[in-house]
């Protein structure tokens, strides 16, 4: 499934923070976009997601138009074919590990056979048996993974990680790069990450820059 933005262009009132934005991204693709702070890197995220609106341009995935779609419609498909991990967690405190992961398929209501798909992922991520442990009992390094383990494991076809490792030790954000990128390979997803991380960027297939103007390799 193919990701297409075309001429995108953001405004905060009169200011704007990016304009003439245009990227294809390839099924089983892997895109870093870095640039300075301020520029709208996680903002040009949550427009791929449809999680935020713009002023110029389309975004398309697999011929659908994000844009044209109604509330209820993004969500419905950002919930089928789009995975997140985020600098923060955003692990439920009062759910365990498994039901933390589970939270995708609860979602589209595919919980048969979770329990073997949620083992299977957590063996992935390296945390066997730990789905009944609640995320209070883990270390930063463990929480990210079980994140990498909700994005992937209703299988989404575009996988979008925004600072993944920033509240991460040098030694544990490797690590985490490497079973992010990885899993993303086993699944088949696509994968676009924004990073300050000059060595998780130097990972990507493509390494491209946004600006005010545009992006550019």
């Amino acid at each position: 499934m193919t990701l297409r933005i075309s001429n995108l262009g953001k405004h905060y009132g009169d200011a704007p923070v990016f304009e003439n934005v245009t990227l294809t991204v390839e099924p089983g693709e892997f895109v870093a976009i870095v640039g300075e702070s301020g520029v709208g890197k996680s903002t040009l995220l949550n427009c791929m997601a449809g999680l935020d609106s713009w002023d110029q341009g389309t975004v398309t995935h697999d011929g659908t138009d994000i844009g044209a779609l109604d509330g209820e419609a993004c969500a419905l498909w950002r919930r089928r074919h789009v995975g997140f991990v985020f600098q923060a967690f955003h692990v439920l405190p009062h759910l365990d590990v498994a039901q933390n992961v589970s939270l995708p398929l609860m979602l589209l209501g595919q919980q048969k056979d979770s329990e073997s798909r949620i083992a299977h992922m957590l063996d992935a991520v390296g945390l066997p048996g730990m789905g009944a442990r609640l995320p209070q009992t883990l270390s930063g390094g463990q929480l990210q993974r079980v994140a990498i383990a909700r994005a992937l494991v209703h299988r989404p076809a575009l996988l979008l990680a925004d600072e993944p490792t920033g509240n991460l030790d040098p030694t544990t954000a490797a690590k985490v790069m490497e079973l992010l990128i990885g899993q993303t390979r086993e699944h088949g997803a696509s994968l676009v990450l924004v990073t300050h991380s000059e060595s998780a960027a130097a990972q990507a297939d493509r390494l491209l820059h946004l600006t005010a103007g545009g992006i550019r390799a």
